[in-house]
């Protein structure tokens, strides 16, 4: 298993190795010791999984507020996505930067995004499927997010804003300049 650095040093590109013989290939995605010993220590609660029929389906910048936050280990298991962590911890020399990685299925690698980070992706390929662990369960009251065409963010979506899907309530989602802070530099556990 091997690690790759970010834009946001604390978003990881992880990638697993892969045993190929005449059968295909075997790769193992979480062992929770290798994962400690590459720097990423989480404990995860609950596995989520997203089936996304059409390229251009934006999903996101999601995030739930503490006691409450999420880390996430997210991976392609089929199709491809753009996946995008934004540092939301007010005080980071980061604050308000943003991490845009490829993942599909066929190369494996898995980004991490810490607590303190948004979420979000948008599929590059149609007929996606995105597994994600997260270290804290799913709650409503804790629900947050931030717009995923803020310009203070300058992401670069792989598809016009005007043909993308997109789910009404990320379209409602605020502004980061309009977010109520959730998370401070240097808080992290």
């Amino acid at each position: 298993m091997q690690v790759f650095p970010t834009i946001l040093p604390e978003v990881k590109i992880i990638r697993p190795r892969r045993f190929r013989d005449a059968r295909g290939w075997f790769a193992e995605v979480w062992n929770e010791r290798r994962f400690a010993e590459l720097g990423i220590d989480a404990a995860f609660v609950q596995l989520n999984i997203a089936g996304n029929d059409a390229a251009g389906t934006i999903r996101g910048l999601h995030f739930q507020r503490p006691p409450s936050a999420q880390g996430k280990l997210v991976w392609v298991v089929e199709g491809s996505i753009l996946d995008v962590a934004v540092d939301l911890r007010r005080g980071s020399p980061r604050f308000g930067r943003h991490a845009a990685v490829p993942l599909n299925a066929d190369e494996g690698d898995l980004l991490w995004v810490p607590e303190g980070f948004a979420h979000g992706y948008c599929t590059t390929s149609p007929r996606t499927r995105v597994v994600y662990k997260v270290t804290q369960f799913y709650d409503p009251q804790a629900e947050a997010g931030v717009r995923f065409d803020d310009p203070a963010l300058q992401i670069d979506w792989p598809v016009e804003e005007g043909r993308a899907t997109i789910a009404p309530r990320d379209r409602d989602l605020p502004l980061l300049k309009d977010l109520v802070p959730a998370f401070e530099y240097g808080a992290e556990a």
